[in-house]
């Protein structure tokens, strides 16, 4: 086996990565690597992690790991680390696509749910009242219905949902994100940062039973 002398790796940890159950995990499916030719291919498929069912869904790697299992293949290799020092596993299983029923009875669900909230909302705010007087005092009349005033408020709601969460179906109108996928990506963000300080502990604790 070649030696490294006064050569370096260099590498970047994902932030998050994702593999297929049952499938171990080499270093280029968790990190970008810059090192001499002569090494890339050995250590883009070396051998980080090796799944295990008591994992369950997700691992977290520790840059330590990785240093370890790169220093027992080139011992004299030195190391440059950026970025995070770790990685969050996402271990997945391949699933069924979801029936087109399913599908449209959840999108039926939730159309008449979103609708009975804006109905009710609209009944708490007596919405139906506002509109009659307004049209009364722009008019002078007072009519039960000012339709008016109520198709194009209706028309307005709807378009004013399609402006704030930037989507009409699988269409987007820009790069910024909409307050959904920035709510989302909070709440992932909170995920993670949970799931990694949970696995630092269990690290920790099986350190100190050694």
């Amino acid at each position: 086996m070649v030696q490294a002398g006064a050569s370096c790796l260099y590498i970047r940890l994902r932030r998050k990565a994702s593999v297929r159950k049952g499938n171990v995990v080499h270093l280029s499916d968790i990190a970008q690597i810059f090192v001499e030719p002569e090494y890339e291919k050995e250590l883009s498929k070396l051998i980080i992690h090796q799944p295990q069912h008591e994992d369950g869904n997700r691992v977290l790697i520790d840059m330590m790991l990785i240093v370890r299992k790169v220093k027992e293949l080139y011992p004299l290799l030195q190391i440059e680390h950026f970025g995070e020092p770790h990685v969050l596993l996402e271990i997945y299983t391949d699933y069924k696509k979801p029936s087109p029923v399913l599908i449209g009875l959840v999108w039926m669900l939730l159309f008449i749910g979103s609708g009975l909230a804006i109905m009710n909302f609209h009944a708490d705010v007596s919405m139906l009242q506002v509109h009659q007087r307004i049209y009364e005092l722009m008019t002078g009349k007072k009519v039960e219905h000012p339709l008016i005033l109520q198709i194009p408020y209706s028309l307005g709601i709807g378009v004013g949902m399609v402006i704030f969460f930037n989507h009409l179906f699988k269409k987007k109108f820009n790069e910024e994100p909409s307050p959904l996928e920035v709510e989302m990506f909070m709440y992932q963000e909170n995920i993670n940062h949970y799931v990694i300080t949970e696995e630092y502990m269990k690290i920790h604790e099986e350190g100190d039973t050694k």
